[in-house]
């Protein structure tokens, strides 16, 4: 990053209810991708295994559904003009997103063959080139950032519903001709993955009913065409209700959004069953209309309760302490919104670098130190499960800490 990606925080107002529900999601992204350990996990810390959704399954197409609303903000105050400087900064912020991915990945893979002792060629470039998953979660956003920025200012806000739609409906053809509803290789998200990178670079990590590991991507490049759509409807909340003065009409908008999109998404969900892994049309939908009610509920506690709390006068030390928890309890979430994807990156390079680094302790030998912090500091505290739930939400409040720092000083780390 260079120094201009570090500026000081905005004198517009910024969207309370939206930092906090990013940062809520980035919250939970950090929490379920990075338990003590993976063999204990309470079960809503867990992808669903194929069709179906968890509370995990709603993180990121949460953050995604924050990352288009986002993107109409920041588009609004260009009147949503499309030349050349707005496509080259959309481009170029699309790609360095890409490629701290990438980097990320090349970091840990070097860092792994080095410390295993291998010659500096083979860490540094055979081994990372040969094996680099090209796709992931900051490949994904870097594409949706792109491709959806570009979207909304040639369609312009008004038009961008039918975008989204139109996305959708070409994704479902494609599942429903190619039959492409099963876990497999030559599911049509797999096939054109291996036939566009290859069988190395292709995530490996999903099991079908067999418990055999498959060749399938959950951010495969075609599967990006519905998120794409979600980013867009994203968007589309953030112009249904941006214009609208009065909260009550901004609750009363999200929440019958809300509504009609859960409805006509589990009525989808017979045809096309919601997964996370194909990011079906009825998962954008059901997702969409989740998160546009939380956004609701929160825009209802923190611009139309938390003011009204705020005109009553505290009398008794258990009132003023109430109060204070009361009026406070969403900076948590906050310091995590207002820098999303800097905390996000934090993270993942922290828990990349301790996973690489191995050590013995007592005569016990321990692949990492997250090993030792869980099964020395957290397991016998809290046992299988609860040990690991601790050592995830140990590195949220880590992360929160560092969060915290930025949010005080009124610091902005834009990616």
């Amino acid at each position: 990053m260079s120094q201009e990606t570090i500026t000081p925080a905005p004198a517009k107002k910024r969207l309370l209810s939206l930092d906090v529900l990013r940062g809520i999601t980035i919250a939970g992204m950090i929490l379920v991708n990075n338990p003590g350990n993976w063999s204990h996990i309470y079960a809503p810390l867990r992808h669903a295994a194929w069709n179906g959704c968890t509370p995990t399954d709603l993180v990121f197409p949460f953050f995604v559904f924050c990352m288009g609303m986002a993107m109409y903000i920041s588009h609004r105050k260009s009147n949503f003009e499309l030349n050349w400087a707005t496509a080259r900064k959309i481009t170029v912020r699309g790609l360095l997103i890409i490629l701290i991915g990438w980097a990320l990945s090349w970091y840990g893979k070097t860092l792994g063959q080095l410390i295993d002792g291998q010659d500096f060629i083979t860490a540094i470039w055979t081994y990372p080139s040969a094996t680099l998953r090209y796709l992931g979660v900051f490949p994904r956003l870097g594409l949706i950032s792109i491709c959806g920025g570009l979207l909304l200012l040639i369609f312009k806000p008004k038009r961008i519903l039918w975008v989204s739609a139109t996305l959708m409906l070409i994704y479902c053809i494609l599942q429903t001709v190619t039959n492409s509803f099963e876990l497999s290789s030559e599911n049509m998200v797999a096939a054109v993955d291996i036939k566009l990178f290859g069988r190395e670079h292709i995530y490996n990590g999903l099991k079908n009913a067999a418990n055999e590991k498959v060749l399938f991507d959950p951010e495969g490049l075609l599967s990006t065409v519905p998120c794409i759509a979600h980013v867009l409807i994203g968007a589309w909340i953030g112009h249904l209700i941006m214009n609208v003065k009065d909260n009550w009409g901004k609750v009363t908008r999200l929440l019958l959004a809300g509504a009609v999109m859960m409805l006509v998404g589990f009525l989808l969900n017979y045809a096309y069953p919601i997964n996370k892994s194909m990011w079906s049309a009825s998962y954008v939908l059901v997702t969409c209309g989740l998160a546009s009610s939380l956004l609701a509920i929160l825009t209802w506690v923190l611009d139309i309760r938390l003011p009204e709390r705020n005109e009553k006068e505290a009398t008794t030390k258990c009132e003023i302490a109430t109060k204070k928890v009361a009026n406070n309890w969403y900076k948590f979430f906050e310091c995590f919104g207002v820098n999303p994807l800097f905390i996000f990156c934090l993270s993942s390079w922290f828990v990349i670098t301790l996973s690489k680094i191995k050590f013995e302790y007592q005569g016990e030998h321990y692949n990492n130190p997250w090993e030792f912090w869980y099964q020395e500091c957290m397991q016998p505290l809290f046992g299988d499960n609860g040990g690991s739930l601790a050592c995830a939400l140990s590195l949220v409040l880590l992360m929160w800490a560092i969060g915290l720092v930025l949010y005080r000083k009124k610091i902005y780390i834009k990616l």
